[in-house]
C-alpha cells in the first residue's frame, strides 16, 4: 500500500505517553514504526517483547497506510498496539522528539517495511515521521532494521535495499526458520522478532536458537557410488 496522504485521517498530530512503572533509572529508548506491508503483528509483538524488559523505552509510529492494514489483520489491533508502547507519535507529526538526531535513541526497527517505505529511506525522502526518524538513524549512526515484506522482488526493490545497507541499515525479511520446528504463527512471528532484539542486544532465550545438528536419527555419509567404465 501507498504510504502517502489520503488513506484516512490519525486522531492527533501530537504526541501521547503512557506511563509505567521502571525499576532502572537508565533507559534505553527504540522506535518502532508500522508501514502498509502486511505483517503488522510483528511490530506488535515486538512492542510487547519490550514491553516485558526492564529499562526499555518503545516509541511508535504507525504510516496511514498501517491503520488499514491492522484493522484487516488484528482485531482491535490499533489500541492493543497502541497500549504496548510507552509512547505514540503521529506520522505526521515531523516536530516529535524522534525527528532530531539530538534525541537520543538506540535503534529503530520499521515493522513490517513496506517497498514505499523503503525506497524513501534509499533515497533520504524524509516526507513523514517515520522515514524522517529512519534518516536520522543513519546520519547518527544508529541501528536500523527494517522488516521489509514483499514478493517477488523486482529490480528497484533490490537496488533500494543495496543502498540501505550501503548506508549501514540491516534489511531483515521475516524468513520463516522451519529447523526451530513451529507449531503454529506465533512461533514463526515470535522466531523473527527474537532475532531482530539480537541486533539490540537484547538476547531472549528461546527454544527456536539453532543448537547444531540433532543426533537423533543422523543421517550417515552414503556409500560412494559404484560406477562401471564401459571400455
Amino acid at each position: 500500500m501507498d504510504e502517502g496522504e489520503g488513506f484516512g485521517h490519525e486522531r492527533s498530530d501530537r504526541s501521547t505517553q503512557r506511563k509505567r512503572k521502571r525499576g532502572s533509572t537508565s533507559v534505553k529508548r527504540v522506535v518502532v514504526a508500522i508501514t502498509g506491508a502486511t505483517g503488522s503483528v510483528y511490530g506488535q509483538r515486538l512492542l510487547e517483547m519490550l514491553r516485558e524488559l526492564d529499562g526499555w523505552e518503545t516509541h511508535l509510529v504507525m504510516s496511514q497506510a498501517a491503520l488499514l492494514n491492522i484493522r484487516e489483520e488484528i482485531p482491535d489491533g490499533r489500541r492493543l498496539i497502541e497500549e504496548a508502547a510507552d509512547v505514540v507519535h503521529s506520522v505526521r507529526n515531523v516536530g516529535a522528539s524522534i525527528a532530531s538526531g539530538s534525541f537520543l535513541c538506540d535503534g529503530m526497527v520499521i515493522a513490517p517495511c513496506s517497498m514505499r517505505t523503503l525506497a524513501a529511506v534509499a533515497h533520504g525522502l524524509s516526507d513523514n515521521l517515520i522515514t524522517r526518524a529512519a534518516d536520522v538513524m543513519l546520519k547518527e549512526r544508529r541501528r536500523l532494521v527494517l522488516m521489509t515484506r514483499e514478493t517477488p522482488l523486482n529490480l528497484a526493490h533490490l537496488r533500494n535495499m543495496v543502498s540501505c545497507t550501503e548506508m549501514g541499515a540491516v534489511i531483515f525479511p521475516p524468513v520463516p526458520a522451519f529447523y526451530a520446528r513451529p507449531s503454529g504463527l506465533q512461533d514463526i512471528v515470535d522466531h523473527s522478532c527474537t532475532r531482530v532484539l539480537d541486533h539490540f542486544g537484547i538476547h531472549r532465550n528461546s527454544a527456536g536458537r539453532w543448537q547444531g545438528l540433532s543426533t537423533e536419527g543422523a543421517v550417515t555419509e552414503p556409500a560412494p557410488l559404484n560406477i562401471e567404465r564401459q571400455a
